[in-house]
């Protein structure tokens, strides 16, 4: 047996001995992609900020239970103080969190300290990691113009060079000054990208640092075995804090409010985290009873578990639970800007990428692919983000006739053979990368028949969602399908994945538009109100106008849970709420 798992099932024994009264309580979940890094700097997919954000912790969370949601001290002593002209945050830690036990601190725990946070917001621009999160901070600290200087020859400025942005006052006291007062930017030190690590940690595992995760968090990892199965165990080191009043406002979650007072979490003694990339699979999982989740019933197999938007009768019997959820999500394609054959600014390249959007049938793709789980995008920004404006109709809507006088109009000529060539003559084939399982599959077909009524050839290249993110950063991916779920409820974290100077890290499309940059930058200066939204109205026509992306869908999630998990709300913003979940045994007892 491999230590890291003998560990774990010691620790698992130790804990129910501890209880006594009962075997240790597992709660089942999943996540739907392969696990990337267990690195909070550089994990962006869901799935892996699933794991991260119960291992570690930033200076900020969510308040579970309130909506509209809000933001509480997580491992900070108060809500921070701002100063009058709000370009000052200080931050006052906890004393006596600790991390949890590793070789690194010579086989001890260790307490967390203002330094680490100073020293994971560092990290972020460090351009050896290129983390797709130096977007939260970036232009926005005092002096980090200077930092964003010295790094491009010397990248161990990121943690050398003295700046006013980040200053640590004394061990548990820590200040962030801004350029310019932002009223978003508590939200970035709520996101995992932000949370703390070690720098005795990192510097001990070098670039495997995201195989050896040490935080302060409720969870830490236990078994693992590689986009199979990943075990959470409850961290002896963490302080186990009481579940305080919330701010809930319905029914819902002032039921579990009551539940949950004065009640130390977590309540679970382990997480055992499946990766299920088959959506058939998950399933079949969550009937057999082998999940006690299952979130965003696959649309494609809804019949198995729904009837008419409601819980098949012979389910509801058997106590398990149906939630409806409005994700924080956007599904669109992207296309590279800068691939010679579908990106660039000039006419012709324009022509190409609007007459693939006008080819794209999203009402059908709703009715037919996504059972009716999903309404149309019409701009990047979900129901219940900041900023979105539901009276905002996109100007492109599926239209065959105008995608094809289009291409004709700018020289892509079809052939003998109904395809057609680039303007130079030569042949046009689009290359797509999809994932490597039965959706990706599903995927490809939906968009081989788009392209056909267009006469555009296009080939498939199937990949593990790890991969073709690795190729994107690369810029070695023409286009593909993706998605995004807001790391915080503002229209910021949507629009810049279309910001010029995120290529690379969380700007995939590569675009890079003066204008819209500029738009982006005024925008994020500004509160959520008619100023903002004048601003984001103009930044999607622009979207709309070059098409780096098509819009697709925003996905309406269909919840299950079995009758033997407790205190389950799912947060708008969170990826997890298990640290606030309970399970009973077969007997009821929990």
């Amino acid at each position: 047996m491999p230590m890291r798992s003998f560990i774990a099932v010691l620790l698992l024994f130790s804990l129910m001995l501890s209880t006594g009264a009962h075997a240790a309580k597992v709660l089942n979940v999943l996540i739907t992609n392969p696990e990337s890094s267990f690195d909070p700097a550089l994990a962006s997919d869901i799935a892996t900020m699933s794991i991260n954000e119960n291992m570690f912790e930033p200076m900020l969370r969510y308040d579970y239970l309130a909506r509209p949601v809000s933001l509480r001290p997580n491992t900070l002593s108060a809500m921070p103080d701002v100063s009058p002209d709000g370009l000052t945050y200080t931050f006052r830690l906890q004393k006596g969190i600790r991390f949890t036990p590793d070789p690194a601190f010579a086989g001890k725990d260790r307490e967390l300290t203002a330094d680490d946070y100073a020293y994971s917001l560092r990290r972020l621009y460090d351009p050896l990691l290129k983390s797709p999160w130096l977007f939260l901070l970036e232009g926005k600290l005092q002096g980090d113009e200077r930092l964003l200087t010295a790094v491009r020859s010397n990248p161990d400025a990121a943690y050398q060079l003295v700046f006013p942005g980040i200053e640590v006052t004394d061990r548990y006291t820590l200040k962030l000054r801004l350029r310019q007062s932002d009223p978003g930017f508590l939200f970035a030190l709520a996101t995992p990208a932000t949370a703390a690590v070690a720098r005795e940690v990192i510097e001990m595992y070098g670039n495997q640092a995201g195989n050896h995760p040490v935080g302060t968090g409720p969870f830490k990892l236990g078994s693992w075995k590689r986009s199979f199965r990943i075990e959470l165990v409850a961290s002896p080191s963490f302080r186990r804090p009481q579940f305080s009043d919330s701010g809930a406002t319905d029914d819902d979650g002032r039921r579990v409010q009551q539940i949950l007072k004065a009640k130390s979490y977590p309540l679970v003694d382990a997480v055992n985290v499946l990766v299920m990339e088959e959506q058939q699979a998950r399933v079949l999982a969550f009937l057999n009873k082998e999940l006690d989740i299952l979130e965003q019933v696959p649309p494609p197999l809804s019949e198995m578990v729904l009837d008419q938007g409601k819980l098949k009768p012979a389910l509801a019997q058997q106590g398990i639970r149906l939630y409806w959820f409005t994700p924080l999500q956007t599904y669109y394609v992207w296309m590279n800007m800068e691939d010679p054959v579908i990106g660039g600014y000039t006419k012709e390249k324009i022509a190409l990428r609007r007459a693939i959007a006008l080819s794209y049938d999203a009402d059908s793709d709703i009715r037919l692919i996504e059972k009716g789980l999903a309404i149309p995008a019409q701009t990047p920004l979900p129901p219940n983000v900041l900023g979105y404006d539901p009276q905002w109709k996109s100007p492109l809507r599926h239209h065959l006739a105008l995608a094809n006088a289009l291409l004709d109009r700018y020289g892509y000529r079809r052939g003998q053979d109904g395809y057609r060539s680039l303007p130079d003559g030569n042949p046009l084939e689009l290359v797509m990368h999809s994932l490597a399982n039965a959706t990706g599959k599903l995927r490809e077909e939906v968009w081989r028949r788009h392209m056909e009524t267009i006469g555009v050839r296009i080939r498939f290249v199937s990949d593990k969602h790890g991969e073709i993110l690795k190729a994107a950063r690369l810029g070695k991916v023409q286009m593909t399908e993706a998605n995004w779920v807001g790391d915080f409820p503002d229209g910021e974290n949507f629009y810049q994945l279309l910001y010029g100077p995120n290529a690379g890290k969380a700007n995939y499309s590569r675009f890079n538009l003066p204008e819209f940059n500029q738009l982006f930058e005024q925008s994020r200066r500004l509160a959520d109100g008619p100023e903002r939204k004048k601003l984001y109205s103009r930044m999607v026509f622009l979207m709309h106008a070059y098409n780096p992306w098509i819009l697709r869908t925003h996905p309406l999630s269909a919840d299950l849970v079995q009758p033997r998990v407790q205190n389950y709300l799912r947060h708008p913003v969170e990826f997890t709420n298990w640290r606030y979940l309970d399970v009973q045994d077969q007997s009821g007892n929990r």
